[in-house]
């Protein structure tokens, strides 16, 4: 028992010493004051993130919404990677390394509020989130509460700028953009190309940009149009695709819309190569394309058939945990094919026990600072951060959709010119 405990048994004892008057009854009164003890210990072990020897790692993703099927193969990496290692020692003193989740339903309004649960539950770090609208939107939760947070796949440079709490593990939009047109120059020899984004979404509208800035770089002209959110009516916009007569369709949405976008090309018979950047590297779009004709394809931050031998062991003991647990290859899309955002997920947890370690200490704001000189080698690359709070990328994959059985083909790494 702990001093402080020890005290409060001490001085309840006197004062129910005295209720009873004296030795009568006190039998009785060592009594109640083990279970009240007992019920104090209980109480204060609910929250922090260090009580009981436990740091808390939180979450912030989406497990529903239109990328909720991307954020659970983001959290799927994070949890196994916390099989791999779930405990740290600090100081000769062993911590448990807790996970906290919770759903921000891929929605800038809710997000806050999710990201508020994790401030509450007294997370030292955290992790997330897949779509960098709804980082952004939660970004001051954790900024006002001094806690640093390890972006996985938030591609837009906003997530990071201007702060110093925000850091993230993938390359940039900026990037992302520039590679997908380099390679619709390189492997179909485009001039014209048609860009399609969601309107009001910090994602969609800042790749569709970068693409086309670097694609009219490069010579080529573009037609843009954007949907509103809530729209699932496809047709009118892949028809002035075909009409213009475009070489590529560059769409980066989220999955919920990509596999309508895919499926109302199938029915108008329209085969223009579709191009997307990373949020379209999911089993969705894999069913959505399956026995089809569509060309599609994706930049991305991993490939599974990746031969290092850093990611070839990720890749196997990863498919195993998935196969040896029904509800986690559920939340994988029903296979167990490795979606990047899986990798991305491990490497971010490991270069937040990275810090937590350098640190010393399950302090936010400790781990803050150390998280500014964390230098570590993952399945998905080396990764080190700039002055921004970024990950220093140079190179991309590229994918392809393999319609007849469901499955990717490796296409290229790609750079850009």
């Amino acid at each position: 028992m702990t001093n402080k405990y020890a005290f409060i048994l001490a001085s309840m004892k006197q004062v129910i010493f005295k209720i009873l008057g004296g030795n009568q009854g006190m039998k009785r009164a060592i009594t109640i004051i083990l279970v009240v003890c007992t019920m104090i210990m209980m109480l204060s072990g609910c929250g922090g993130g260090t009580s009981g020897n436990v740091i808390k790692i939180g979450v912030y993703e989406p497990s529903s919404g239109d990328n909720g099927a991307g954020g659970k193969q983001e959290v799927l990496g994070i949890e196994y990677a916390n099989t791999v290692l779930n405990s740290v020692e600090i100081d000769g003193k062993k911590y448990d390394l807790k996970l906290e989740i919770v759903d921000n339903e891929s929605s800038n309004d809710k997000g806050p509020s999710a990201a508020a649960k994790l401030v509450s539950a007294k997370c030292s770090v955290v992790l997330g989130s897949y779509g960098s609208s709804v980082s952004i939107a939660a970004s001051d939760v954790f900024k006002n509460a001094g806690i640093p947070v390890i972006g996985v796949s938030c591609t837009n440079p906003q997530v990071t700028a201007g702060n110093t709490h925000y850091f993230r593990i993938c390359y940039l939009d900026p990037f992302q953009g520039t590679v997908l047109a380099n390679f619709a120059v390189d492997e179909f020899k485009a001039k014209k190309a048609y860009i399609l984004t969601k309107l009001g979404d910090d994602y969609s509208a800042g790749l569709g940009n970068y693409f086309k800035e670097a694609f009219q770089k490069l010579g080529g002209t573009v037609i843009e149009e954007t949907f509103q959110e809530g729209n699932s009516d496809f047709t009118a916009y892949l028809t002035t695709a075909a009409n213009e007569k475009v070489d590529v369709i560059f769409a980066p949405t989220s999955t919920e819309a990509a596999s309508l976008i895919i499926g109302q090309a199938i029915s108008q018979g329209i085969n223009i190569p579709l191009l997307a950047g990373d949020t379209w590297d999911s089993s969705v779009i894999l069913d959505a394309a399956k026995g089809s004709n569509e060309k599609i394809y994706v930049s991305t931050f991993f490939d599974e058939g990746d031969d290092s031998a850093l990611g070839s062991k990720f890749v196997t003991d990863f498919k195993k945990w998935l196969n040896d647990n029904p509800e986690k290859l559920k939340n994988n899309g029903g296979n167990d094919i490795v979606a990047a955002v899986s990798a991305l997920g491990y490497d971010a947890y490991m270069v937040a026990v990275e810090a937590i370690k350098a640190a010393g200490s399950p302090d936010s704001k400790k781990i803050n600072e150390a998280l500014w000189d964390v230098k570590y080698t993952g399945v998905t690359g080396d990764i080190a951060f700039d002055e921004i709070g970024d990950a220093i990328r140079n190179v991309a994959y590229i994918k392809s959709v393999n319609t007849s059985d469901g499955s990717w083909n490796f296409v290229a790494i790609q750079s850009v010119k």
